[in-house]
């Protein structure tokens, strides 16, 4: 008899695990608006709201490295092109910086287009916004938003202000803004945007009165709107509270008819996107937030996500996100932020099953989908979509299917990775993963038998790191200045030996340019490096992602280049990514 199976043996249970608590009773809850006759929740979202990126300014001023006035510029031109009317621009009185910039999308005539709205931010203060009104002089549309904070906590501790003197300093702000506009702005259609900072913390009621004496001053009309906005500028309470006091507000502030009610969310409790969803459907107007949700802390409302969800709700959300990587990748670059892979709707992974049960799934729906265009005698894009496990069509916003139905850990991809760095010291970008996974696939799916590491790198170094035609890179001398680097490499173009020069603001974007010599154009999309291994003769690997052209033909491929200069190493990938594309063969 075993001693478990022993009448007589006792079997002590192990004590019970009881975690020292936390401090929860230092925090008070918030209370919640006694709102009696809600209407919001019987309501549906039918259309977008209007959007103000706030990327080039809440955003910035949120990275640990602000973007350089080019890099702000790029993104200027990203949120123009994607199809943003109203863009807040800056905040010219905090610095020179800040104030050239806004002044240069200004006096470049081409840079903001006759149907968009920039917007600048001040405080409550006289000399603040005469710096404020001077940076936007000349613009064609502009407005002015001015905030000062109405919460108990921020009057007391913060600026010491009772609430009649919070009351008179924004009376006096709308005043100076009028003032200011009237004195600098007499050929810009001008608009005037006031926010009640802190307002989930402040009683509703006193917000109200705030508001309403604001535009005793600013006396709005049908041509002469006011944006009020209503920021949970800290997210302290659930979304449903937050949609009670928006329609609170907009039943209660005097002029509603003349009043754009706009929604501020921040992301401190995780439910900043839901917070604005359900403000809209409270009555507020307008969304303020940043693209991926970059702002400070843990960021403002998220305009891709937000926008997405209507997408995928069947209305159109009036914003072009259907090249969603290039958006990604730009903003990476302005930024220097990188976008999660578990990012909704953007990030790498969120259209991969790794699960071989969602992927069955996966292909069954997408295999239904096809029947069904078929049987209708039209494309799969012009059926309405469902499918297992994806909310949206990923073609709609750029992605393909194949790493969607074929790469997953079961299938090759998490083994394939694992083995590339763990043998081989190669640490493979995410997309790259995908592309060698559907080529590691074919093949094995091909041959029928199981791949072992060797034989994936003998695959790898074929497909990445040895061909040599139709260009072969041999060797290159580059030079620099302030701003420029200029090359001269040595080639071999389909067996003819040739030098190629070109210059760019380093040593690839010099290599690229000097490609057009050959009639073939190279666009790097992604980059990355890492030392293959350490000591004076250390190996570093290169990465990129291209685009490559010939002829009109365009496809995007990666190269990988190795060598014990990381210059060459990047120069040889891509020349690596270049063969691959022009040769057009694959496993």
């Amino acid at each position: 008899m075993s001693r478990l199976s022993n009448p007589a043996t006792k079997v002590q249970p192990k004590p019970v695990a009881t975690p020292t608590p936390m401090p929860y009773t230092r925090y008070q809850p918030h209370i919640p608006l006694a709102l009696s006759e809600r209407t919001w929740p019987d309501r549906q979202l039918t259309k977008a709201p209007r959007w103000l990126s706030t990327d080039l300014r809440d955003g910035n001023q949120a990275l640990i490295e602000p973007m350089t006035p080019s890099r702000k510029r790029r993104m200027f031109d990203l949120l123009v092109a994607m199809g943003y009317k109203e863009i807040e621009v800056g905040f010219p009185s905090a610095s020179a910086t800040e104030f050239n910039f806004v002044r240069s999308l200004i006096e470049d005539e081409t840079a903001i287009p006759t149907d968009v709205t920039i917007s600048v931010l001040t405080q409550a203060r006289a000399d603040l916004i005469d710096v404020t009104a001077r940076s936007i002089i000349g613009a064609r549309r502009a407005s002015i938003h001015v905030y000062n904070a109405l919460s108990p906590l921020f009057r007391r501790v913060v600026f010491g202000l009772d609430e009649a003197q919070t009351i008179t300093l924004a009376r006096q702000g709308t005043q100076w803004v009028i003032d200011a506009a009237d004195k600098y702005l007499c050929g810009t259609e001008f608009g005037y945007e006031y926010s009640p900072e802190v307002f989930t913390q402040t009683p509703v009621d006193y917000a109200i009165e705030v508001c309403n004496n604001v535009m005793q001053v600013w006396q709005p009309s049908s041509e002469r709107e006011i944006i009020v906005n209503l920021p949970a500028t800290v997210e302290t309470c659930t979304p449903n509270v937050y949609a009670d006091m928006i329609e609170y507000f907009c039943a209660h502030i005097d002029h509603r008819e003349h009043v754009c009610v706009s929604l501020h969310t921040h992301n401190d409790r995780g439910t900043g996107i839901a917070a604005s969803e359900l403000g809209l459907l409270a009555g507020g107007q307008r969304v303020e937030g940043c693209l991926f949700g970059h702002g400070e802390r843990t960021g403002n409302v998220d305009l891709v996500v937000l926008g997405m969800n209507l997408y995928a709700q069947g209305i159109d959300p009036g914003i072009d996100f259907s090249n969603i990587d290039e958006i990604r990748r730009v903003v990476e670059y302005c930024t220097g932020m990188k976008v999660p892979p578990r990012q909704p709707y953007s990030g790498d992974l969120v259209y991969t099953a790794f699960s071989g049960s969602h992927q069955d799934a996966i292909k069954k729906g997408l295999e239904d989908l096809e029947a069904q265009a078929h049987d209708c005698g039209v494309g799969i894009r012009d059926i309405p979509w469902e499918a297992p496990y994806l909310p949206v069509d990923p073609a709609d916003i750029g992605r393909s299917y194949e790493a969607i139905i074929r790469v997953n850990s079961q299938s090759g991809k998490g083994g394939m990775a694992y083995l590339m760095k763990n043998d081989h010291k190669l640490d493979l970008p995410r997309r790259l993963q995908q592309e060698f996974s559907r080529l590691v696939q074919a093949r094995a799916d091909a041959e029928g038998s199981e791949l072992s590491s060797e034989r994936l790198w003998s695959y790898f170094c074929a497909e990445y790191l040895e061909r040599r035609t139709p260009l072969e890179f041999q060797e290159r001398h580059t030079t620099a200045t302030d701003d420029v680097t200029s090359i001269d490499a040595r080639v071999s173009y389909r067996a003819a030996s040739m030098q190629l020069k070109g210059e760019g603001n380093g040593p690839l974007s010099a290599f690229v340019d000097s490609l057009r010599l050959l009639g073939i154009f190279v666009k790097v999309l992604d980059y990355a490096e890492h030392a293959l291994t350490s000591g004076g003769d250390a190996q570093a690997a290169a990465y990129v992602e291209c685009e490559v052209g010939e002829n009109g033909d365009v496809q995007v491929v990666w190269g990988v280049g190795i060598d014990v200069d990381i210059t060459t190493a990047s120069l040889k990938a891509v020349v690596s990514a270049l063969n691959r594309a022009l040769e057009h063969r694959s496993f």
